[in-house]
């Protein structure tokens, strides 16, 4: 053997190494992620823009305070239709309307005792200071007493329906907020895919996944919120028009009393 050749390489190392550099060649050339992508839900939180971020946090501070209210409704107005139920129990039990008054007089319990003890209230005032004795008075009274049950239940009902305008609000609202990080995302993954020239599925689907789950975030907040405002709607109007009905029942017992002192 001629001591100036060199030494053979085998063909297969050559065509191994070659193939490695061409493919790490390859893969930094193309800006190929080397680290994968968390797609659970947590990681898709930790990977958004920060904008992205803004939006899921407060969509689920949304929702979190949606069912508070929605739990905090229910509960009430279950309270209210048993405390309403033994209240016309003892109304309608034929006792005297003067010793119910004086036993809840100090702390009505619900609205409904409430509009009666301002009936009553106002009733008891004018017969002490002597102003049932012409029919222009009494005339006069009772519309003060139609008048006060009439402020007392607007007061109360206003209680009653507080915060159902957020979730009115979160219910119309939140799709859209999620639909804004959303496009937000997805106008990030684009920029993010023109620097890398690379459209493969790896690139493209965590930035995608990330502006997605800012959607399902919006809809996870507004559809518990519009069916429980839908339902708290309607279970706080014949709530209120039960004392709307015992308003008109009370006023007429009281004119009935009226026109008996004429």
């Amino acid at each position: 053997m001629d001591p100036q050749t060199p030494p053979a390489v085998p063909v297969e190392a050559v065509d191994g190494a070659a193939l490695e550099g061409v493919q790490a060649a390859a893969q930094g050339a193309v800006g190929l992620p080397s680290v994968a992508h968390d797609l659970s839900v947590w990681g898709l939180f930790l990977q958004a823009d920060w904008i992205v971020k803004s939006v899921m946090i407060f969509l689920i501070l949304a929702s979190i305070w949606s069912w508070a209210i929605i739990f905090d409704k229910i509960i009430r107005i279950r309270r209210l239709r048993e405390q309403a139920r033994q209240f016309e129990e003892a109304f309608w039990s034929g006792g005297s309307l003067e010793d119910l008054y004086d036993r809840i007089s100090n702390r009505p319990a619900d609205p409904m005792s409430s509009i009666f003890v301002a009936a009553m209230r106002e009733w008891r005032r004018s017969a002490a200071k002597g102003l049932l004795a012409s029919e222009h008075l009494r005339e006069n009274l009772q519309d003060r007493i139609e008048r006060v049950m009439n402020i007392t239940l607007g007061r109360e009902m206003d209680q009653i329906e507080r915060y159902m305008g957020f979730l009115a609000s979160v219910g119309s609202a939140a799709p859209f907020i999620g639909l804004f990080g959303t496009v937000w995302g997805i106008m990030n993954s684009f920029a993010a895919i023109a620097g890398s020239k690379n459209t493969t599925l790896a690139v493209v689907a965590p930035g995608i996944a990330e502006a997605l789950f800012a959607t399902a975030l919006g809809l996870v907040a507004a559809i518990p919120a519009v069916l429980a405002y839908n339902k708290l709607s309607g279970d706080i109007n014949r709530y209120g028009n039960r004392l709307e009905a015992f308003a008109g029942e009370f006023g007429a017992i009281l004119s009935r009393q009226l026109e008996e002192k004429h």
